[in-house]
């Protein structure tokens, strides 16, 4: 039996736009310090193009994105400026309008990460495309993300768990630490393939997938509404196990769904759990001892479209 001393539950927070970035991360930080818990915030660095998002209602085989849409209330969440934003109205660049906003969370005390550059263009291309866009992309993050805290980041959450083989190497290039790209069960070691002869090999950065669902993956399912979320989800973690990912968002959890997360936090704590930071999860790993698996794409209940994934364990 695990001890309640034992359970970490690490608080991953992916800040997508400008607004997410500037109401819903310092309305997070207050929640978490009246808490006294840790967390880690995951910024989109670039411009905000959350407006072009919405162009995967009208492509093909993504009739779910727009169910998701219409029962998760995105206008009531994100606003209509920042749904226009990209389309007729110019894509606002979040990190210089709002750089003073992410340091604030530094200086507070919280692990800061890169998330990505441009969170639309990521997630809508990254997975057709090749290993010059993603380079590109990615020193495009690590530089800005340079720009606003001075120092190069040491966690990479991909944006929309959207991944490709080549942003794999390139976390463990550009000296990354771990990362929480993916959705799975437990931390794991990601398999890389070098160009043959050479064999697969194991990633020196690890993976600490998101092992729960999102709030925005529960409602509108099966009965399950914003009163009642809190509860579906602490179910899930009632069975006590050494460690969690949950992932929230600034423009959900910082916002609307604020008095949710509170109530989490408190359910968690009743459960046990101590809310961690990744980097406090990650620095009590024995990552020698990992089990390694390929980064795979599969689905996730709730959610539209293919995600990286926790495949079988391999090497």
């Amino acid at each position: 039996m695990i001890e309640a001393s034992a359970l970490q539950l690490a608080l991953k927070i992916d800040v997508d736009t400008l607004r997410g970035t500037r109401e819903g991360v310092p309305a997070l930080v207050q929640a978490l310090k009246r808490a006294q818990a840790d967390a880690t915030f995951l910024f989109s660095l670039g411009p905000d193009h959350t407006g072009r998002a919405l162009r995967r209602v009208f492509r093909r085989g993504m009739f779910d994105f727009a169910h998701k849409v219409s029962r998760t209330s995105v206008l009531e969440h994100y606003g209509l400026r920042t749904l226009l934003y990209g389309t007729l109205l110019p894509g606002p660049d979040i990190g210089r309008r709002a750089g003073d906003f992410m340091r604030s969370v530094r200086d507070a005390g919280y692990e800061v990460g890169v998330h990505c550059f441009d969170h639309t263009t990521w997630q809508d291309f990254v997975g057709r495309r090749g290993e010059a866009w993603t380079r590109d992309q990615m020193l495009r993050a690590v530089h800005r993300f340079r720009e606003v805290f001075g120092t190069k980041p040491q966690v990479h959450g991909a944006a929309g768990w959207q991944m490709n083989e080549a942003a794999l190497e390139l976390e463990e290039e550009m000296g990354f630490l771990y990362a929480s790209d993916t959705r799975g069960e437990a931390p794991f070691v990601p398999l890389l393939s070098p160009p043959a002869p050479q064999p697969q090999r194991r990633s020196a950065c690890p993976q600490l997938p998101t092992t729960l669902p999102t709030l925005d993956e529960l409602i509108g399912v099966d009965g399950i509404t914003v009163d009642n979320v809190h509860q579906a989800l602490l179910e899930r973690t009632r069975a006590k196990r050494a460690s969690h990912v949950f992932t929230l968002h600034a423009e959900l959890e910082g916002m609307k769904l604020l008095p949710v997360f509170r109530r989490l936090i408190q359910g968690w704590h009743g459960q046990g759990y101590q809310l961690v930071s990744m980097r406090t999860l990650f620095a009590g790993l024995n990552v020698a001892g990992l089990p390694a698996g390929r980064v795979q794409s599969g689905s996730v209940p709730g959610r539209s479209g293919v995600l990286a994934v926790q495949g079988p364990a391999g090497l």
